[in-house]
C-alpha cells in the first residue's frame, strides 16, 4: 500500500486535481469522522521527511479542530511538531485520503496527550492503483508509441497490458531492444481507444516475466507528469472498462 503523499505539484494545473479535491465542509467532516470511527492509521509526513504514524483521537466540529494520538517517546512526533506544514495520508478501504495540516501543537490532558491542529479546508481522494488497475477489453488493442530512449532512431510501439491512474504495464517483445530499470521514457503517446489518447512521460519501475511462451516481458512504468485533461480521460477510460467488464461477466 502506497503511504507517501501524492505529488500534487506534479500535475500541470489545479484543474488536474478537481476530480480528486473535496472542499465542501460537510464532506470533509464526514471523511474525518470515518477516519475517527474506524481508528484508521494515518501517516503524518513532516517537511524533513520524518513520518509519524497515528490516528485521530478527537474531532471538534464547532471549533473546527482535529486531535491526533500523541506519542512523546517517538522522535518522529517531535519532527512533526517542529514542521510548519505537514501532510496526512491514510486509507478508507480502497480510497487514499490526503490533506495538509498546519500549526500542530501538543496538548497534554488528564486522560491523554494529543496533537491538535485546525481541520483541513480541502482533502484529496485518490483511488488505489493496485485495486483499480484494469486490462483493456479484447476488442481494443491499446498501444504506447515512443522513440527508444537509448536509440532515438528506433520508433517503438508496445501493447498496453494494463493501466491505472498512476501507471501502466507494457509488453516488450524479445526483438525490441531492452530498457533499464529507472529509465525515463519521454513523449509517450498512449492510444487506449478511438476517444482516449494520452501524451505522458514515464519512468520504468520494474521488469517481470510473463510465461516461457510469451517471447517477451512486462514492463511496469509510472506516470511522471500527466495533465488535467489526460487525467480525466484516463479516469473515464478506467471507469468504463470496469463497468463493461462487469457487464460481460454477468452475461
Amino acid at each position: 500500500m502506497e503511504t507517501k503523499p501524492a505529488p500534487l505539484d506534479g500535475m500541470d494545473s489545479d484543474d488536474g486535481l478537481d476530480e480528486f479535491r473535496v472542499s465542501a465542509p460537510r464532506d470533509i467532516q464526514m471523511l474525518l469522522k470515518q477516519l475517527l470511527d474506524g481508528s484508521v492509521l494515518l501517516n503524518i509526513h513532516a517537511g524533513d521527511g520524518s513520518v509519524f504514524t497515528t490516528a485521530i483521537w478527537t474531532l471538534d466540529s464547532t471549533r473546527g479542530t482535529i486531535g491526533f494520538n500523541a506519542d512523546p517517546a517517538d522522535p518522529a512526533m517531535q519532527a512533526v511538531l517542529q514542521s510548519d506544514e505537514a501532510v496526512v495520508v491514510g486509507y478508507l478501504e480502497n480510497v487514499k485520503l490526503q490533506f495538509d495540516v498546519q500549526d500542530l501543537v501538543l496538548v497534554n490532558g488528564n486522560r491523554a496527550s494529543v496533537i491538535s491542529c485546525r481541520a483541513p479546508r480541502e482533502m484529496y481522494r485518490f483511488q488505489r492503483r493496485d485495486t483499480f488497475r484494469v486490462r483493456p477489453l479484447a476488442r481494443h488493442t491499446p498501444m504506447a508509441r515512443f522513440r527508444h530512449p537509448d536509440m532515438p532512431e528506433i520508433d517503438v510501439a508496445l501493447r498496453v497490458i494494463d493501466i491505472s491512474i498512476g501507471g501502466c504495464g507494457l509488453f516488450l517483445p524479445d526483438d525490441v531492444p531492452a530498457l533499464n530499470v529507472g529509465t525515463i521514457v519521454s513523449d509517450v503517446m498512449i492510444e487506449l481507444d478511438g476517444d482516449t489518447k494520452l501524451e505522458v512521460n514515464m519512468r520504468l519501475k520494474h521488469i517481470s516475466t510473463i510465461n516461457p511462451e510469451a517471447r517477451g516481458v512486462r514492463m511496469g512504468l509510472e506516470f511522471m507528469r500527466i495533465g488535467g485533461d489526460s487525467l480525466r480521460s484516463l479516469q473515464r477510460f478506467i471507469d468504463l472498462t470496469q463497468k463493461r467488464g462487469k457487464l460481460m461477466a454477468l452475461n
